[in-house]
């Protein structure tokens, strides 16, 4: 199964080298590779939603607690729990849970 990145699922642009990064600048679950391979993803390409500043309906969103109450009705973090089941990585990249 191929799995999606967030960039890719949304085709928002904001991935190295996309048309929106010289507007909206690079995308930091994109860049993000203490995530590398967290959810099967590229970088924080699949736990996007544990990522400062990166675009949820159309704006930059804030920290990971401003994004809480936002992204659990968020389609690609649904497609990415069920596709991950019970093991996937939630809210929290693991050096988060240390913090």
């Amino acid at each position: 199964m191929n799995k999606q990145n967030c960039w890719e699922y949304f085709r928002c642009g904001r991935e190295e080298g996309g048309e929106n990064v010289h507007e909206l600048g690079v995308c930091p679950a994109a860049v993000d590779t203490s995530a590398q391979g967290l959810n099967g993803g590229m970088n924080a390409g699949r736990i996007c939603w544990a990522v400062a500043g990166t675009l949820c309906d159309g704006e930059v969103m804030g920290t990971r607690a401003e994004k809480e109450r936002f992204c659990g009705a968020c389609d690609f973090y649904r497609m990415v729990r069920a596709e991950e089941g019970f093991m996937h990585y939630v809210m929290y990249k693991p050096e988060q849970i240390l913090d």
